[in-house]
C-alpha cells in the first residue's frame, strides 16, 4: 500500500526578528485527519509558528507544503483558500454582527458572491441554508440572531470557529481555544472541537496550555522551548520525556 502523503509539511523553518531567534530549525510533518497539539511556554514560538503556516509573516528560511504545496510565499488569502483554516486566541469575528450575519458574512465570502448575491434569490437562499446548516452544527441555533458582542466567551470561540468552518477548511490551526474560559466553558468548548473533528473529517493542530485538554484529546504532542522543537511523540512519550520535564511540565 502506497504511504498517504502528511496534509502539513515543516522542513527546517527558521525566524528571526533582529538578533531574536523565534522560530529555529523547526521540523515535523502532520497526517490527515491528525489532531495533535503544540506546548510549551511563554515565548517559545508556538504562536510565531502558527503565523509562519498560515502566512501572516513570511519564514527567514525553510519550507512549508500543504496538501503537497510550497506555501512560502503565498498570501494568507491563496493558503486558506488551498483549506487552511486559522482560529486565533483573540476571537476573529464582527461584534455588531449576529451570529447568523457573521457566518453568513464567511460563507458568502467562499462563495465569491459578495458582489451580486441580492441579484439571485435562489443564491441567496442557497447561502442561508449554508448559514443555517452551519450554526446547528456547532449548536448555536437558540443565538443565532444575537449580536455576537453579547456571547459568553465561550460561545464567541464556537463562532470563531463556526467562521472558519464556513471557508471549508481541510486542515484548522486553533491558538489557546480555551483561554480564558471557565473550566465548564472549557470542558464544552473541547468537546465540541472534539465532536466536530470526528464529524467532519478535519485535521487540528492547537496550541494549548491546559494539560488535561493537551493530554485527553491530543493523538500526538510536540513540545517547543526557546524557539526549537524539542520533543514530539504521543502523550504517554511526553509525560514521561525528561527533557520536557525540566524545561515544561515540571517534576
Amino acid at each position: 500500500m502506497t504511504p498517504v502523503p502528511p496534509i502539513l509539511e515543516v522542513n527546517d523553518l527558521n525566524k528571526s526578528f533582529g538578533g531574536l531567534q523565534a522560530v529555529l530549525g523547526v521540523s515535523f510533518s502532520i497526517r490527515e485527519k491528525e489532531m495533535s497539539a503544540i506546548i510549551g511556554p511563554n515565548g517559545a514560538g508556538k504562536t510565531t509558528l502558527f503565523n509562519l503556516i498560515s502566512g501572516f509573516i513570511s519564514p527567514t528560511s525553510g519550507s512549508i507544503t500543504f496538501h503537497g504545496r510550497e506555501v512560502v510565499g503565498n498570501s494568507v488569502d491563496e493558503i486558506s483558500n488551498l483549506g487552511l483554516g486559522r482560529c486565533f486566541q483573540r476571537t476573529n469575528i464582527f461584534p455588531g454582527l449576529t451570529v447568523f450575519e457573521n457566518i453568513q458574512s464567511a460563507v458568502l465570502a467562499k462563495s465569491n458572491k459578495c458582489a451580486n448575491f441580492l441579484s439571485s434569490w435562489l443564491r441567496y437562499s442557497e447561502v442561508n441554508e449554508r448559514t443555517e446548516e452551519i450554526i446547528e452544527t456547532v449548536k448555536l441555533g437558540p443565538l443565532a440572531h444575537r449580536k455576537s458582542s453579547v456571547l459568553s466567551h465561550g460561545d464567541q470561540k464556537l463562532l470563531d470557529i463556526a467562521v472558519t468552518l464556513a471557508l471549508e477548511p481541510t486542515m484548522i490551526l486553533l491558538d489557546e481555544p480555551t483561554a480564558g474560559m471557565s473550566p465548564d466553558e472549557r470542558f464544552s468548548t473541547i468537546e465540541m472541537i472534539a465532536k466536530l473533528w470526528k464529524q467532519m473529517n478535519l485535521t487540528l493542530l492547537f496550541i494549548e496550555h491546559d494539560m488535561d485538554i493537551v493530554f485527553n484529546h491530543a493523538q500526538l504532542i510536540r513540545v517547543m522551548n526557546q524557539g526549537a522543537l524539542i520533543a514530539e511523540g504521543t502523550p504517554a512519550e511526553i509525560r514521561n520525556n525528561r527533557e520536557v520535564i525540566k524545561a515544561y511540565l515540571g517534576e
